[in-house]
């Protein structure tokens, strides 16, 4: 037999010679060209790889005397009232397995059927099951007849041992297939049937013995289907199988569990803590003589004496657990470095504290800042001969002491800006208490030294009056002489710096987690919440998990001083980070956490306690105010809705503003926040009748359109005195105007006589101002006010006059006054309206 090729193989299967190289090349085989040989382990190999590329396996590919067909139906079914109608399709799948013994036979065929099964025609494969299917119905067939004669040939045996032997009873013939022959094919009783017309008396027995066998074969399966669904039920019900008995015990000792208890939990809770139901719970306290409900809250104290007497161990928690849990668990150990030192820039206004740091920097920081004032916490790190130096500059207006104070206490150094032509100022002296209440070294920057009228010696005089006493004078504290503007002294500035620091011995564990403080925060449009932070310990890294207050995030970016992003901050390096879900508070702590659900735990939990802290402080001004607003108007409010660039600006703001309210007139923040002014904003406004303040933000498009449509008043500073003085101003407006008595008119009275229809008038000599007619009038005797009223008449002569000048003589009628004596004086006076200012 020849060898068959490539193209002699595509043309048997039924495939084009280039699809069944390139299946054969995926299937591992080396054939290249249409003339290669194809041996049948080819052919058995490339039948193995379609057979696992459609889902089959080598196993299944091994046999090759099994066929299975597939065939599918569909039809459409009618359901419902409505004649709806449902496709119903209906899969069928047999499996033809040829003998064993019949397998020499067939080896020749399978051998060629093999690349049909693989590939071949759909119809080819199709007549060839037809022609297989045949050949085993006749099979069958064949094998159906061979049992049967089988079958009647036992029957008959059967019947001649019935005859022969009749004394033996009839139940032991009840199982003859167990006892003389060996145990039947399971169409047995089928052949039975089948063999019954062979003689009446052989079928007369063998329907006994099949009535029998139905019967047995009865109760075996009634008995199988109990034992099986005895079974199932214990097996849900978690018994086992022996005796009927259930697989649970009772225990025999009772269960002591550790309850933890919280300050505060409600009944149902605390029953769940304990794994019992909660009525339980409720007659324990009842029998304590507490009547509870299942919701009702109880203290940590009362839940720890109900945990005892139903025989459990209290824990008691405190609500911080978890937020002490996890700071406790951070770890800054580790091998020590020296750190560069953080100062803090401090000083009054315009003495030059951004200038001299601009000069450090060789930046010009001031440029960008609104009238040359800082209003933001500036936080720069600056490289040069004597090491590494983080600055922060503190903006030295009166409204930013809260921002100062948070300065102070992130420092190791603090630098007093003082003027040599202006000396010590307000601010200059809180700058001081500060640094002190922090325990922060200090060092004088004496500014301004070339300016004409520099005093330096005036500097350490007034500084000595507040306890910062010069080395030179015996103190502690070292002064320096600088020129922001000219450069001189500076070098000598950051040696004094240097010096402190080393004194101090800064050191810091740059392989531990990071923490440090929020020197401020804003909200970004392009990038959302970003926080300017100081690393005080440890590395921070991008992609961290940071806790900031009560905000918590993921480190999405870390951009430096110079606006360039880097991958980690060591200790006392400033940075910016994006990624938290809120703008933190400037001051608050932050940390690097490994577990990122802990920190959205802590954070929630932080949010809660702030949010019942201030609600009670809410209720508790709201209860003040109603006893103390008993009886009196009602008090006159600003409403202001205010928003700015970064969170220490708005706290700022909102101090300085609350500041001004008085007993009639209050400034109300009703809302404040870190952004830009949004439609939201305007809503409140509008509903509060608040004035839209904005600080170094403006509003967007749908926020403007609500303004200009309602008509509210919107304000936009970028300084902040210019934002208090007009605030000022609209509360001003807003006062109750006084009232003050300005004397126009003073007349003597000289006689009394008594007019018919008036009553007494007074003959009277004005003896100073001009007595009107239509205003009030005091009636004084001996200088003492006796009747305040109006007049009724006033004549000269007889004619009757507006009013009468001084040195004139005239009659005057008081109203409803009749007790006029000579002597009293008649004194005329007007009420002036004063506009008041705060």
């Amino acid at each position: 037999m020849s060898e068959m090729t490539v193209k002699d193989f595509a043309a048997k299967v039924g495939r084009e010679v280039p699809r069944l190289l390139e299946q054969m090349k995926e299937a591992g085989l080396e054939h290249k060209s249409e003339g290669d040989a194809v041996s049948e382990e080819d052919k058995r190999k490339l039948l193995d790889y379609l057979t696992k590329s459609h889902g089959g396996s080598a196993e299944q590919a091994a046999p090759k005397n099994r066929i299975t067909l597939t065939r599918k139906t569909r039809s459409r079914i009618k359901s419902g009232d409505r004649g709806k109608s449902i496709e119903v399709q209906v899969r069928k799948k047999r499996t033809y397995v040829k003998r064993e013994e019949e397998k020499p036979a067939e080896e020749p065929k399978t051998q060629d059927h093999g690349p049909r099964q693989l590939v071949g025609d759909m119809a080819q494969a199709e007549a060839k099951r037809q022609a297989e299917e045949a050949e085993r119905a006749a099979e069958q067939a064949a094998r159906d007849a061979e049992e049967k004669a089988q079958a009647e040939k036992a029957k008959a045996e059967a019947d001649a041992a019935a005859k022969a032997e009749p004394q033996i009873p009839v139940p032991e013939l009840e199982t003859p297939a167990q006892t003389e022959q060996p145990p039947a094919p399971p169409k047995e009783g089928r052949t039975d049937r089948r063999a019954a017309p062979a003689g009446k008396k052989a079928g007369k027995k063998g329907r006994h013995e099949r009535e029998d066998d139905r019967g047995d074969r009865e109760e075996r399966r009634r008995g199988g289907k109990k034992a099986k669904r005895a079974e199932r039920r214990g097996g849900r019900r978690g018994g086992s199988q022996g005796g009927g008995k259930h697989g649970f015990q009772k225990p025999t000792q009772p269960i002591v569990r550790e309850v933890s208890i919280p300050e505060s939990i409600s009944v149902a809770d605390l029953a769940d803590k304990m794994s019992i139901k909660a009525n339980e719970v409720i007659k324990t306290m009842f029998t304590m003589g507490a009547a509870v409900t299942i919701n009702q809250t109880i203290d940590q104290d009362t839940a720890a004496i109900v945990v005892e007497e139903m025989g459990h161990k209290p824990k008691l928690v405190k609500d911080d657990a978890l937020e002490t849990e996890v700071l406790e668990n951070i770890s800054y150990e580790g091998d020590e470095i020296s750190r560069s030192p953080v100062v803090t820039v401090m000083g009054h206004v315009d003495h030059g504290k951004t200038s001299l740091l601009d000069y450090i920097r060789r930046a010009k920081v001031a440029t960008g800042e609104a009238g040359g004032i800082t209003q933001h916490i500036g936080a720069y790190h600056v490289e040069d001969d004597h090491g590494g130096v983080t600055f922060l500059d503190t903006p030295g207006h009166a409204a930013f002491t809260a921002m100062r104070a948070r300065g102070a206490k992130a420092t190791d150094v603090v630098v007093l800006v003082v003027a040599a032509d202006d000396g010590v100022m307000p601010q200059t002296i809180e700058a001081i208490e500060h640094s002190k209440a922090a325990g922060v070294p200090m060092v004088v920057a004496v500014n301004k030294i070339d300016k004409q009228g520099a005093d330096p010696d005036r500097v350490k005089n007034e500084l000595s009056q507040h306890g910062v006493i010069s080395e030179a004078w015996g103190g502690d504290t070292q002064f320096v002489h600088v020129s922001a503007k000219s450069g001189d002294g500076i070098e000598g500035l950051l040696e004094s710096i240097q010096l402190v620091s080393e004194v101090l011995e800064l050191k810091a564990v740059p392989e531990a987690p990071g923490k440090g403080v929020v020197v401020e925060s804003r909200l970004d449009k392009g990038r959302g919440p970003v926080a300017t932070v100081l690393v005080q310990n440890g590395t921070l890294k991008k992609g961290d998990i940071v806790l900031a207050g009560l905000h918590y995030g993921r480190v999405r970016a870390l951009i430096n001083e110079l606006g360039q992003q880097v991958d980690e901050a060591g200790p006392a390096m400033p940075v910016e980070i994006q990624g938290l879900d809120g703008t933190p508070e400037a001051g608050d702590d932050f940390m690097v956490l490994d577990d990122e659900k802990k920190a959205r735990e802590v954070a929630n939990f932080r949010q809660g306690k702030y949010r019942e802290v201030r609600l009670a402080r809410q209720q508790k001004a709201k209860l003040e105010n109603m006893f103390s607003q008993m009886g009196q108007e009602e008090v006159a409010k600003v409403n202001i809705v205010l928003k700015a660039d970064v969170q220490g600006s708005l706290e700022a703001i909102k101090g300085a503003l609350e500041e001004l309210s008085t007993d009639e007139v209050q400034v109300a923040v009703v809302s404040s926040g870190v952004g830009g002014i949004t439609g939201t904003d305007a809503n409140l406004a509008l509903a509060s009748d608040a004035i839209v303040v904005g600080f170094n933000v403006r509003a967007d498009a749908a926020a403007r359109e609500i303004i200009e449509r309602e008509g509210l008043d919107l304000r936009y500073y970028s300084v902040i005195y210019q934002l208090i003085d007009e605030v000022k101003q609209a509360m001003s407006g807003m006062l109750a105007p006084e009232w003050k008595e300005e004397i126009v008119g003073v007349a003597e009275v000289r006689d009394v006589f008594k007019a018919p229809k008036i009553g007494a008038v007074a003959g009277c000599m004005v003896v100073e101002g001009t007595v009107y007619r239509h205003k009030k009038i005091r009636v004084l005797r001996e200088n003492v006010v006796i009747y305040e009223g109006e007049l009724e008449s006033l004549r000269r002569y007889k004619d009757d006059v507006n009013e009468v000048r001084s040195g004139i003589e005239c009659g005057i009628g008081v109203k409803n006054y009749n007790d006029v004596q000579v002597g009293d004086k008649i004194e005329v006076f007007d009420q002036v309206k004063v506009e008041r200012t705060l």
